[in-house]
């Protein structure tokens, strides 16, 4: 609309009967407001206004203006209603997406956001594939590895793994453990099937352990950590899962191994209602 700023100002003398209160309503100077007029009669070829000491009064022109210029404010406030209800609504459908192996920490709080929050379907997609969340393909997504650079994005710390190689009593007791890096080719691994795999620890079992001794290669990490506790072969695991599985240290963790969990929000969702209260869970329960 190429006069609607002129028909707002006209608008507002309209409906204040003043220039200076029209002025002082749109935070401009009151020449501005004249000119706004002036600007719009001459496009329209008509008076919009009678002018005298009181003040401005509408033509039938000024009238028909009013009238255009009412409906498409109040449709306009109308606009920002339904837009600012969009953002605050907990209902709907809320995506997140991460890592398989990542799910077992999220599951808790996805439960609990559920429970308190039910109007909301979530869909928790685990996936090796980097969502495109300036396409509104996620919400939130957990991502592992080196720290997303998009500046439309908000990245924030999420969590941290040591990451070390673990073998399970059963392979050990079978097999023993490897005494040195020359003794690799007489042990079982198991390792990504990614050729090029983007993790440290990942690339380190590439680049040193010999290709013929990988007893099982996966794209799955959840399928990983089962091989190794199941004795399939040495592999690495979180130094807390191994713990807790009572596993045998091969090669205690590195501080290049060590796997970091980014949370990624679209900076145009991330204060949303949803997206928020999303959020604060997740912090409650990491």
């Amino acid at each position: 609309m190429d006069h609607w700023n002129e028909i707002r100002t006209a608008y507002h003398v309209v409906r204040l009967g003043t220039v200076s209160a029209a002025a002082d309503a749109l935070g401009v100077h009151r020449a501005t407001v004249i000119r706004h007029i002036d600007t719009l009669e001459a496009s329209l070829g008509d008076k919009l206004f009678q002018r005298h000491a009181r003040g401005y009064t509408p033509t039938e022109v000024g009238q028909d203006l009013l009238r255009v210029a009412q409906a498409t404010d109040e449709q306009f406030n109308q606009l920002i209603g339904r837009t600012k209800g969009r953002a605050t609504d907990l209902s709907g459908e809320l995506v997140v997406t991460s890592l398989e192996a990542l799910a077992k920490n999220l599951l808790p709080a996805l439960n609990a956001f559920q429970r308190q929050y039910p109007k909301v379907t979530i869909r928790y997609i685990t996936s090796n594939r980097v969502f495109k969340m300036e396409y509104g393909e996620a919400h939130i997504a957990i991502r592992s590895g080196p720290k997303p650079q998009d500046p439309d994005n908000i990245v924030q710390p999420f969590s941290h793994s040591e990451i070390g190689l673990y073998a399970s009593p059963e392979y050990v007791n079978h097999n023993g453990i490897p005494k040195s890096p020359d003794d690799y080719v007489n042990h079982y691994f198991v390792g990504s099937d990614n050729p090029s795999p983007g993790a440290p620890f990942h690339i380190w079992m590439r680049d040193n352990i010999p290709q013929g001794r990988f007893s099982l290669r996966t794209n799955s990490l959840s399928i990983l950590e089962q091989a190794v506790i199941s004795g399939t072969g040495i592999g690495f695991m979180s130094q807390k899962n191994a713990l807790n599985h009572g596993l045998v240290e091969v090669l205690a963790p590195r501080e290049e191994w060590r796997n970091i969990a980014w949370l990624v929000t679209h900076v145009d969702l991330h204060r949303t209602a949803k997206v928020q209260a999303f959020l604060a869970i997740l912090k409650q329960h990491s």
